[in-house]
């Protein structure tokens, strides 16, 4: 969970970087940070929906106490939603025009959620984990995962959001990572999508 809200964290700040400094991205740069937003917004929903749907619900039935902390993690999703369904529509925006407004509007936006996601990023790791920890069992942490993490998407997203979580993490979360996926389709996510993340981030963050 860390992983994951650190690489959402990562490439939220890289954008707003790009968007902040001179010069501004223009022509592919442009489309491809606004697609990139875009991106990041589709899989923090995905993500919330995730624990929404499956974990919070099991961690409520193994551990009734732990229906208050539940409660407010609900709480803050829905203050949340807004602003993703907010950076979504700047980003497409973005990338559809060549405006300065445009730029502007997507700089607030990304501000405003970072205002409401940061703050909640963190609760779920200094709070929320360790809960989680104490009231299920690893093979049921497994199952919530493989359903809601893994087997929805495509053996192409799975590479791409692989190398995604891996860019500049440390030896440490890298074993992390790479040991959730078994030898030979390990070796075909790490190798057979680098190239292709590789171009993706070149054209999002080099002009």
């Amino acid at each position: 969970m860390g992983i994951v809200h650190g690489a959402l964290r990562r490439d939220l700040d890289r954008s707003h970087a790009a968007l902040t400094t001179k010069p501004y991205p223009q022509g592919r740069q442009r489309r491809a940070l606004g697609e990139h937003v875009m991106w990041l917004m589709g899989l923090l929903h995905a993500h919330h929906t995730g624990e929404d749907e499956g974990l919070w619900p099991l961690v409520r039935r193994r551990n009734p106490a732990a229906g208050p902390l539940l409660d407010s993690l609900d709480a803050d999703h829905r203050r949340i939603a807004p602003a993703i369904v907010t950076l979504t529509t700047a980003g497409r925006r973005y990338a559809a025009t060549t405006t300065d407004e445009a730029r502007s509007r997507l700089v607030a936006a990304l501000e405003a959620l970072t205002g409401v996601l940061v703050p909640h990023l963190e609760r779920e790791v200094a709070e929320a984990m360790p809960v989680v920890s104490a009231s299920i069992t690893q093979a049921e942490w497994h199952t919530w995962d493989q359903a809601y993490n893994v087997k929805p998407k495509s053996f192409r997203r799975l590479g791409i959001e692989g190398h995604w979580l891996l860019d500049g993490i440390d030896p440490e979360g890298y074993q992390v990572v790479v040991r959730q996926v078994p030898a030979v389709p390990r070796f075909i996510l790490l190798h057979g999508f680098a190239r292709s993340y590789r171009r993706q981030t070149a054209a999002r963050w080099q002009p």
